[in-house]
């Protein structure tokens, strides 16, 4: 499994590099937000290596936050990597995190490729997850223990859009804690 690559890029299209690293030319797909941060010809690419019965392909990005938002999209049923390649280059990983928050089915639509049937299929599979893109330490583990704790909450029978109103007004930060507290105000 290729989960990341560093070389020379020989060829680069909107959404397609050919690079070279070490005498072999590797064909990788981008998204046109990764492709416009490239600015020269040496590059380091994190990759999502997708091995199907037919095809090997390559899938890089330059912004971890990115690569996390295709791999959380492309597990959703229907969604293909064109589509998550195509949300990726409409969308930064902070504003799709804002539009499946909201709710947004009209910005989601903007996408080539999803219908409205799809965009709320989307937005259903990912209400109530609370998508962990930001960068800063402090926040992503407190982001882990809020999705870890929604996920204990979940396993209890409660509704995935009920417990991420409740979390949002807790003020705890480990995962036991959240629990806890989400727990007693869930009871009132």
């Amino acid at each position: 499994m290729i989960v990341g690559l560093i070389g020379k890029i020989i060829k680069k299209e909107p959404t397609l590099l050919k690079l070279n690293v070490n005498g072999i030319i590797y064909e990788i797909f981008v998204s046109l937000n990764c492709s416009s941060k490239i600015i020269n010809d040496d590059v380091t690419l994190d990759i999502t290596h997708i091995i199907r019965e037919d095809s090997q392909t390559l899938y890089g990005f330059l912004d971890p936050n990115e690569k996390k938002l295709f791999d959380t999209v492309i597990k959703i049923n229907g969604v293909g990597p064109k589509v998550a390649l195509a949300i990726c280059s409409t969308f930064t990983p902070v504003s799709f995190a804002q539009i499946v928050n909201e709710n947004d089915v009209s910005m989601l639509k903007r996408v080539p490729g999803i219908g409205p049937k799809g965009a709320s299929r989307i937005l259903v599979e990912l209400s109530g997850s609370i998508i962990d893109l930001n960068v800063e330490d402090d926040t992503s583990s407190n982001n882990s223990s809020l999705l870890e704790a929604s996920l204990a909450l979940e396993s209890l029978g409660f509704k995935k859009d009920v417990l991420a109103k409740i979390l949002k007004t807790c003020v705890s930060t480990t995962t036991s804690d959240l629990v806890k507290e989400a727990l007693k105000k869930l009871q009132k």
